[in-house]
């Protein structure tokens, strides 16, 4: 993408009501959205989901399309990216979706304790080399991080074309006893995976069904 391009999408950004881009001074010190998403900014008290590393939305836009009853919050550090989902949720008129620009790792300074019901990760980095693990959006760190913001019986889900990623998660988590929901290491082969799950595709997932890359999908709860 060109830097005029992306120019252009981060003014665009600025002027969508849906979309967050709060500096790391700012999420560190008082974000004013911590623990009021729903009732400021969605003005309901329905449950919040949250994809991370959302990309350009696409799974955000589409889930908050099939559940009306929830608020859904797409999280990428790269605004240019969202900006898509953003604009399809406002010119949709979408009232149920979000877009936050941070890091990951800041994500305990974004929401209160208990403020969120779900989680999903799509597609993440599998960051495979060692020196990277601490990276990985599902390594003990991240999990912890997590669960001080889910509710007690929050839901998470992990979707990726990496087999290691998803190896590397269901050993982390039957490590560490966690409660694996639902595991498949192959949803478009194997009987079973839950239609959000194989409905909902994104841009990249689409190239890799062509090249005929198993898509593996893993809901677990955090103990």
């Amino acid at each position: 993408m060109g830097s005029k391009n992306k120019l252009k999408r981060f003014r665009e950004n600025e002027t969508f009501g849906n979309v967050f881009q709060p500096t790391r001074e700012e999420m560190v010190a008082n974000l004013p959205q911590k623990g009021n998403w729903a009732k400021e900014v969605f003005h309901n008290d329905n449950p919040i989901v949250l994809e991370l590393g959302c990309g350009k939305g696409e799974y955000t836009v589409e889930l908050a399309k099939r559940f009306p009853e929830k608020n859904f919050i797409g999280i990428d550090i790269k605004g240019a990216r969202f900006w898509r989902g953003a604009k399809t949720a406002v010119e949709s008129g979408m009232t149920n979706v979000a877009f936050l620009r941070t890091q990951i790792e800041l994500i305990e300074h974004a929401f209160a304790s208990g403020e969120v019901s779900e989680i999903w990760i799509t597609f993440p980095d599998p960051q495979i080399k060692y020196k990277r693990t601490k990276h990985r959006l599902t390594n003990s760190e991240f999990l912890q991080r997590y669960k001080r913001i889910l509710t007690a019986d929050g839901i998470m889900n992990l979707k990726t074309d990496s087999e290691f990623m998803h190896g590397y998660t269901l050993g982390l988590l039957h490590g560490e006893g966690h409660e694996v929901i639902y595991a498949n290491h192959h949803v478009y082969k194997n009987e079973g995976a839950p239609s959000v799950v194989t409905e909902i595709q994104t841009f990249y997932e689409s190239q890799y069904l062509e090249e005929n890359k198993a898509i593996t999908y893993i809901q677990f709860r955090i103990k």
